[in-house]
């Protein structure tokens, strides 16, 4: 099959219902939960506004739109090289300056579901990828790599959503190991299911947030805030990643589509 007839095959399996899309992006309001950062460090992302410019009346009777008030990594997003010190200095390392190639690409679904269900600390380890793959196949170069813990299932609570008690948030992530193997195999980044890419403890660990430092560090990309992943199978969906193209952006809210399989 050429590239022409390969094209054609997709168009007619998203027309006839071959080909699902799956909405993989929670819903960007005033009611998105945002990460919270110690007042000694930084300012918290302001919440979500949505300012009404006019809706059909006097202010334009055949129109609706409103302007918006958020942060690059609000809601279900995508972190840029540019978002870490690590990948500061990478010229493509903006939104607007990837290339658009890498909007599109296979995704492993690694589930961790279960253990994230008994230990919400629970971190996904070099060996537990290396297990997952022995059972599913390799993980190729140029490939997501997505971690699903169903903590999409508290997206509409941000006290359960962030799950921080006195010693920090407790959210299930990846070990430092974990990402340096996915490294090493040049996977196109790393996504999560919670409100950020690494775990919630990821300040205390020996190399704090090694999500952010080695995937920005390696020019590559995280996704955060991702709902729906108990819809795609372990192999075989492709996900579409496309952040607004924002001068200089550091990340973006994004509109993750997962294209898998019909019924």
């Amino acid at each position: 099959m050429n590239q022409t007839d390969t094209l054609a095959a997709l168009a007619s399996g998203l027309l006839d219902g071959g080909i699902r899309v799956v909405d993989c992006s929670a819903p960007l309001g005033p009611d998105t939960p945002l990460l919270k950062l110690p007042p000694e460090i930084a300012d918290d992302t302001p919440q979500i506004e949505i300012h009404q410019i006019s809706r059909y009346g006097d202010r334009g009777p055949f129109w609706a739109w409103n302007w918006l008030k958020l942060g690059e990594h609000s809601g279900t997003h995508y972190d840029a090289p540019h978002h870490w010190v690590t990948g500061k200095d990478y010229p493509d390392g903006s939104v607007d300056t990837i290339n658009p190639q890498k909007f599109m690409a296979p995704a492993n679904v690694i589930d961790c579901s279960a253990q994230a269900a008994e230990d919400n600390d629970f971190l996904l380890t070099k060996q537990g990828v290396q297990d997952w793959e022995a059972e599913h196949g390799e993980i190729k170069a140029g490939e997501w790599v997505l971690m699903r813990t169903d903590w999409d299932q508290y997206n509409h609570d941000e006290d359960k959503f962030l799950n921080t008690d006195e010693n920090g948030p407790h959210t299930p992530g990846p070990s430092a190991d974990c990402i340096e193997y996915l490294m090493e195999k040049n996977a196109l980044g790393w996504g999560s299911q919670c409100i950020g890419t690494d775990a919630g403890l990821a300040a205390s660990f020996e190399l704090p947030f090694p999500a952010h430092n080695l995937l920005h560090k390696a020019n590559r990309y995280g996704l955060a805030s991702l709902t729906n992943l108990k819809e795609l199978p372990a192999k075989g969906a492709i996900v579409v990643t496309a952040p607004l193209k924002i001068v200089n952006g550091t990340g973006s809210p994004v509109r993750v589509l997962a294209l898998v399989p019909g019924a």
